[in-house]
């Protein structure tokens, strides 16, 4: 089967005529039809059913068209004979549509060009079947889950090479999704990463980090996705070069970044954009501080830990740490204190903010569901040949993200307060940035 695909064409109806549709006699005639199916035993779908008979009729119909006005007649015109080239019988081809296959009649001429749109030469599977298909893998279904989707409901075999040459078509979008312009100011970008198993020699994990970010409009935008480099390669210069990436994309400013213990991040963040404030995810710190302590203390730690991120200032957190520090879970587990410690520059940010900041930025769960759906992803696929790949099956993920909007409209209803504290406190570089 080739996995070159087709659009079928649509015929264009004179403007003036108003919209195309079925009227009245057109309706009854289908009406008929159907009716007449379903009293002689033929199923609507399936195979051989009535929307596959229908499908060969219309395809059929728009190849014979085709080739009258290829030809300057129709069949059996007189003014087409001795004429020159004309029809040569017909060829049969299978085409995979989105009823299954349909096997249709491809009529011939006796030069060979003819050089049909409908279904051109070599193509057997219609877009609609491609897109079917890249929808499908965006949800989060294997190339052999969609496979096996194929075989039982259209029962028709496509192999896994050709579900992924499939989604190959979207890589040039991919890159031209990666590289759009961006908004001049961002008032929050989450960074995180996803471990995604790719194979390079051998199967390893790596990173693949990603940007989304909260627009002047209280909307969420995905940034960008970046593969982390081999080993402990997501250092300053590794950082420094996506960040640069980000700012050459259009993005003069933005006002804070939150994100989970990237070590190199805040100094490549205060190279590219020296006013942006760097934030420690609270809920990812408080994560991490239950992997020090036993199941059974963990309501007992996040009672514990409570009081140091909800303070009103830096002193008071100060001060409530040392109480944390010098308390029997402390010394019981000084692991715990280290961690604090050593994020304590990054996490200080937060306490200088009112309600309405914190209660956005104190937290990455914006984009813990993002990733959730990434994971999803992923996970059903077990590991990637490449780290295009991987890039690949992710941006399609995104792309399937909040068809109807309704998660953008509550989203945004959720950030107005926020946003307007952001202009407050950030003295108008939020206004500044839209100008």
């Amino acid at each position: 089967m080739s996995d070159v695909m087709v659009e079928v064409p649509v015929v264009e109806a004179d403007a003036s005529a108003g919209p195309v549709g079925l009227d009245a006699g057109d309706a009854q005639l289908l009406a008929a039809l159907v009716g007449r199916a379903a009293a002689g035993g033929l199923s609507l779908a399936g195979e051989g059913g009535f929307l596959q008979q229908m499908t060969k009729l219309v395809l059929e119909a728009g190849l014979e068209a085709e080739m009258s006005a290829h030809l300057g007649y129709d069949r059996h015109a007189a003014e087409g004979r001795d004429g020159g080239n004309s029809r040569n019988g017909v060829r049969a081809k299978t085409v995979l549509t989105e009823v299954g296959p349909v096997d249709i009649q491809v009529p011939r001429d006796r030069d060979a060009s003819f050089a049909p749109a409908t279904v051109p030469k070599r193509v057997r599977r219609l877009r609609g079947v491609d897109e079917m298909v890249i929808s499908l893998v965006a949800r989060g279904m294997s190339t052999g889950d969609v496979q096996a989707h194929l075989a039982e409901v259209y029962g028709t075999s496509v192999s896994r090479q050709q579900i992924s040459s499939i989604t190959d078509a979207v890589v040039e979008k991919m890159a031209e999704w990666q590289n759009r312009p961006l908004d001049a100011v961002y008032p929050v970008v989450f960074i995180d990463a996803i471990n995604v198993k790719i194979r390079d020699g051998q199967v390893a994990n790596r990173p693949i980090y990603v940007a989304l970010a909260v627009t002047c409009e209280g909307t969420r935008e995905v940034l960008g996705l970046w593969a982390g480099e081999h080993g402990d390669g997501e250092g300053a210069k590794y950082w420094q070069r996506v960040l640069t990436e980000i700012k050459n994309r259009g993005v003069a400013d933005v006002c804070m970044i939150v994100c989970d213990g990237l070590k190199h991040l805040p100094a490549a963040v205060g190279q590219v954009w020296p006013a942006t404030i760097v934030q420690a995810c609270i809920v990812h710190l408080l994560r991490n501080s239950f992997g020090y302590a036993s199941r059974k203390d963990w309501s007992g730690v996040a009672a514990a830990l409570k009081p140091i991120y909800s303070a009103s200032n830096e002193a008071e957190a100060l001060d409530r740490f040392v109480e944390f520090s010098e308390s029997d879970l402390g010394r019981k587990y000084p692991a715990i204190c280290r961690l604090w410690e050593n994020a304590w520059a990054e996490f200080v940010p937060f306490l200088a903010f009112d309600r309405e900041i914190r209660s956005i930025i104190c937290t990455t769960n914006a984009i813990e569901s993002l990733n959730s759906r990434y994971r999803r992803a992923v996970n059903a696929r077990g590991h990637f040949p490449t780290e295009q790949a991987a890039l690949k099956c992710l941006y399609l993920t995104t792309m399937s993200l909040d068809p109807t909007g309704r998660a953008r409209q509550r989203w945004s209803n959720r950030w107005k307060a926020a946003l307007n504290a952001f202009e407050i406190t950030f003295d108008g570089r939020l206004s500044a940035g839209r100008k």
